[in-house]
């Protein structure tokens, strides 16, 4: 009983969580284009517009929930649903301190990229069942996207796992600081088992890696349908693609997902490549600094300033960078992202043979 309590609290907490971090996000988004851009962002509603973007959830709450009369209404009923429950469902995996994690297991890699693939089918389902042509071609350019992107950032990840030997994200971590079980070497050739930080993160484990990160950084950014890669909802051309029709807290549930799925892929890529849970500082001499600052409490910090770090490279890249072409999406991922990616791969295993 009391295992079916602990699991309920850590769903709640996720949701919250979750929640917590759209709105977070959104304000956060406003706030640096406006920077970007040379504007204010929201300023009126509570102490420099921070309340703005609770003040719109409520309104969303507040609105008619409108099915198309020609729509697929189980169809157009259940997609925003199953988009959010594919990305929400993937946090169970992650790691978020040393011995803090909502359900361990030693195949987590592989079920987070199971369970938000799932994600595909909701867009394709929010498309369809819109009947309404802006959004099922909304769809079909996600799906093709999504699909596409899948196989670099695969590549990538598997870079990774053959230097780890696991796909176990809470093994992996503990791999990349002063917890490790085994040596751990910088670029291969330094051994920093002793001084963790940032020197025994992946990335800088073997210089392919580093590669591999940028790989995974950008397909992940197509797996989000995040700008330059947002052409599934291009508003200059679909209106607002996939999820034209949906209204009221239909239409929060998509925002939600995708703000949600930026926390997740930059999570992964935190856990993968940077460190995870592991403090950037190093031991200098008799300055345990890596020592000092690695715990549950450190950890969840470190996760979350690494992560929303990222998130906010994210945001950067999408007020800063035009959309790209279909054709021009397609070939990146093809002819360029997918070639290097699957060498690194293999240099992974070859740099795993001959340098551990």
């Amino acid at each position: 009983m009391n295992y079916y309590f602990t699991y309920f609290i850590a769903a709640i907490g996720l949701f919250s969580f979750s929640a917590f971090f759209a709105l977070f996000g959104v304000y956060a988004e406003r706030k640096i284009s406006a920077f970007i851009q040379d504007r204010l962002g929201p300023t009126e509603t509570g102490k420099y517009g921070s309340l703005q973007t609770l003040a719109d959830i409520l309104k969303m709450l507040q609105k008619e929930l409108i099915v198309p009369a020609a729509a697929d209404k189980w169809l157009f009923m259940l997609a925003p649903a199953v988009i959010f429950i594919a990305v929400y469902l993937g946090f169970a995996a992650l790691p978020w301190a040393p011995g803090l994690i909502p359900s361990k297991t030693n195949i987590g890699l592989y079920y987070i990229f199971a369970i938000i693939s799932i994600e595909t089918l909701g867009i394709l389902m929010a498309g369809w069942g819109s009947n309404n042509k802006y959004s099922i071609l909304g769809a079909m350019r996600s799906a093709a996207q999504i699909i596409s992107y899948e196989i670099p950032a695969g590549f990538a990840i598997i870079s990774v796992v053959m230097i780890a030997q696991t796909l176990d994200l809470q093994v992996i971590s503990a791999q990349q600081g002063i917890l490790a079980a085994e040596k751990i070497k910088f670029a291969g050739f330094w051994d920093v088992s002793q001084i963790g930080g940032l020197f025994s993160w992946n990335v800088f484990r073997a210089p392919h890696l580093l590669i591999a990160f940028v790989i995974y950084f950008i397909a992940s950014l197509a797996e989000s349908n995040r700008a330059p890669f947002d052409i599934p909802e291009a508003e200059s051309e679909l209106v607002a693609g996939f999820h034209t029709e949906f209204t009221g807290i239909r239409f929060a549930l998509v925002f939600l997902a995708e703000y949600s799925m930026m926390f997740l892929v930059s999570m992964i890529a935190v856990i993968l490549f940077l460190g995870a849970w592991n403090t950037p500082l190093p031991n200098i001499g008799g300055v345990k600094l890596a020592t000092w600052t690695t715990g549950v409490a450190w950890g969840i910090l470190w996760v979350v300033i690494k992560t929303l770090g990222l998130v906010g490279v994210q945001m950067w890249i999408r007020w800063t960078l035009p959309r790209l072409r279909v054709d021009q999406l397609m070939n990146l991922c093809w002819k360029v992202l997918t070639p290097v990616a699957f060498a690194c791969m293999l240099i992974s295993g070859v740099w795993r043979l001959w340098l551990m």
